[in-house]
């Protein structure tokens, strides 16, 4: 991310609208189970509010520098692994959910976005739920935030299928302000 971006995500105001919007609309009616994995956590101002919400917590984040930063600032209670959305380091059938939130749009091909998805479906236990949100790409200061930076935008009507081609059935996709929310589960 670029240092606008950075600046962004690590601000207060970034963790109170994750606290108090995000994570609640973006998890609502979702049942998390035991063990749960976040994918691309970032800054980790999701993963904080997560931690008090699940028995079990990974995140699995591409960034060296943000792993670091992760492992220094979250419990020890949560497992930090560095490693790739499109290969995920995990077996097959490991967590009961598999969450992500504002970092789809940094994938940066819609074949790579399908390789993440089909590797989420693969750890995922069956009758898992996959479920997250991302970023609409509505207005001129998202794009600012991106000068630089990967942006590939998750077109919201496609999402259900591609989701289904992954592996994943019953996808759900809703719209709300500037943001998308998704959910889908594992076939037993």
């Amino acid at each position: 991310m670029n240092r606008i971006h950075n600046v962004l995500c690590s601000s207060g105001w970034w963790s109170r609208t994750v606290r108090s919007e995000l994570l609640p609309w973006g998890l609502e009616g979702v049942e998390l189970g035991d063990e749960v994995l976040e994918v691309g956590p970032g800054f980790g101002a999701t993963t904080k509010v997560l931690a008090g919400r699940t028995e079990k917590l990974s995140v699995v984040e591409l960034d060296e520098g943000y792993v670091r930063r992760l492992r220094s600032e979250l419990p020890e209670s949560v497992s930090v692994t560095e490693g790739d959305a499109t290969d995920l380091p995990y077996p097959d059938g490991r967590f009961s959910a598999v969450v992500c939130f504002t970092m789809l749009h940094h994938i940066p091909t819609r074949e790579l976005q399908d390789r993440a998805f089909a590797e989420v479906a693969r750890v995922l236990a069956p009758e898992g739920t996959f479920a997250g949100t991302d970023s609409l790409g509505a207005g001129w200061l998202f794009k600012l935030i991106h000068v630089g930076d990967t942006l590939n935008l998750v077109d919201p009507g496609g999402l259900p299928a591609r989701l289904k081609s992954a592996g994943l059935s019953d996808p759900e996709v809703d719209l709300g302000g500037r943001s998308l929310r998704f959910r889908a589960r594992k076939r037993a």
